[in-house]
């Protein structure tokens, strides 16, 4: 997985029927090759030509992912806007249903599979790839074949209005793009989901995740794959000690492992006050030379990339949207098409972050994603001749458009959109400010410091 690399062809238009199955730009990520051996492999070709060719609705449900807010009528309407001159079918909002239904899910499982890992620019530190592990969850519509499927969220708050559908996803840090992802009903614990991950990991990887994963069993599985690991786990658990090393942090056994035990106090240092938060990590990197136990803090603040990728995901994409399927099969494929178009998204954006030698996180995803729009309406980058353009104008819009350098900041954890609005928090102060961090490594003799401005 973590040499796997994304090959790009820069196909022509398509004739015919087929004209439409394009998704601008990025069918250079996704071309058309692609797409139908997917449909091939997963016996989901049509066997006589339509209208409606299976590729061309392949194409037309990873469009969805970038007009999410539209109807799949629009969505067709910018993918034909773009091929003047060229005769293009008008379908009904029903045969577009109709269309989707004969393709399935399967398909664009296959898609994202087979796109699936790091790409250049990925976090690495030591030599090793850094990757998190987490959940979410989505919001499906409200049907009667949804329900059977995925149920309402319990709780004091009155419950969710809507069923929802828990997802969880591993993702290399650095350029966000996803190694691998699993979905199901929110009845269903992260825990329980998180071993169907676990054959991307690979030697050479570190995986960070927070303290819901610190159970014996997942240490074990993600180990077994020759993969590191990096856990916060709970201040207070037990945990017997077997010896120190010099820098503070200590050893413990868990089952057959041996792990390394990392106790700081984060200090941050806001407009002349002062907080203290504390972490107990565990990891498998038990060489206190090699892996100092600052610096192993410090890294674990890298796990948060996973929860800005969720909200693009959820805010920028889906801009707080419920999903459109009313059926269980038809989530399953709305969800592969989601995680796809944003998985190439993410790929486009790494090359031309790449090909300037800048940190993957100076790319902003909302340029990208607007900039990926426009070339599926003008049928750009799908229509253009046969040179060889590997940063394109969406990794010009990207690289015209970069974020500043990531600077220390501190921004409150609080819920920003209240299930219920009548059990919405007070003022809360939601301004991401700048602030100086130390960590405070505690030890039995003294304290190791090292501050992070």
């Amino acid at each position: 997985m973590d040499n796997q690399s994304v090959t790009t062809s820069h196909p022509t238009l398509a004739q015919g029927p087929l004209a439409p199955g394009h998704l601008g730009e990025l069918t250079q990520i996704i071309p058309f090759e692609m797409v139908d051996d997917a449909l091939n492999t997963t016996r989901s070709m049509q066997t006589r030509t339509r209208d409606l060719p299976s590729r061309v609705v392949v194409y037309l449900l990873l469009a969805a992912g970038l007009f999410t807010e539209l109807g799949y009528r629009q969505i067709w309407a910018r993918l034909t806007s773009g091929l003047c001159g060229l005769p293009v079918a008008r379908p009904s909002s029903s045969a577009l249903a109709q269309a989707r239904r004969r393709v399935g899910p399967a398909p664009l499982q296959a898609l994202f599979t087979l796109l699936a890992g790091p790409s250049p620019g990925a976090t690495r530190w030591k030599g090793m790839l850094i990757c998190a592990l987490d959940g979410t969850t989505l919001s499906v519509p409200d049907s009667a074949a949804n329900l059977a499927a995925y149920p309402r969220q319990s709780g004091s708050h009155g419950g969710s209005g809507y069923p929802l559908m828990r997802l969880l996803t591993v993702m290399a840090c650095g350029t966000r793009t996803i190694l691998a992802a699993t979905f199901g009903p929110i009845s269903t614990g992260e825990t329980t989901y998180a071993p169907r991950l676990f054959g991307c990991l690979r030697p050479g990887m570190l995986l960070l995740a927070d303290r819901n994963f610190a159970a014996q069993d997942l240490f074990t599985q993600i180990t077994d794959t020759g993969a590191g690991l990096l856990i916060r786990c709970k201040d207070n658990r037990a945990l017997p000690q077997v010896g120190r090393l010099p820098d503070g942090s200590w050893l413990t056994a868990r089952g057959r492992l041996t792990l390394r035990v990392i106790e700081a106090e984060i200090l941050v240092r806001l407009n002349g006050k002062t907080r203290i938060g504390r972490y107990r990590l565990l990891t498998t990197l038990t060489d206190h030379r090699a892996f100092p136990a600052v610096e192993i803090v410090t890294l674990y603040h890298q796990r948060w990339e996973i929860e800005t990728a969720y909200l693009e995901l959820k805010s920028t994409i889906l801009g707080g949207r419920v999903l459109r399927a009313r059926t269980p099969d038809g989530i399953s494929q709305e969800v592969y098409a989601l995680l796809t178009t944003y998985q190439i998204l993410r790929l486009a954006m790494a090359e031309a972050t790449a090909s300037g030698k800048l940190s993957a996180d100076r790319a902003g995803f909302t340029v990208a994603l607007h900039a990926a729009r426009d070339q599926v309406v003008h049928a750009a980058g799908v229509i253009a001749g046969a040179s060889i353009d590997l940063v394109g104008n969406i990794g010009r819009a990207v690289l015209a458009d970069l974020l500043p350098p990531r600077r220390c900041r501190v921004s409150p954890r609080v819920v920003k959109r209240a299930i219920s609005k009548h059990r919405a928090k007070g003022d809360i102060d939601r301004t991401n400010h700048r602030a100086e961090i130390t960590v405070i490594v505690l030890t039995a003799a003294g304290l190791t410091t090292d501050p992070k401005p």
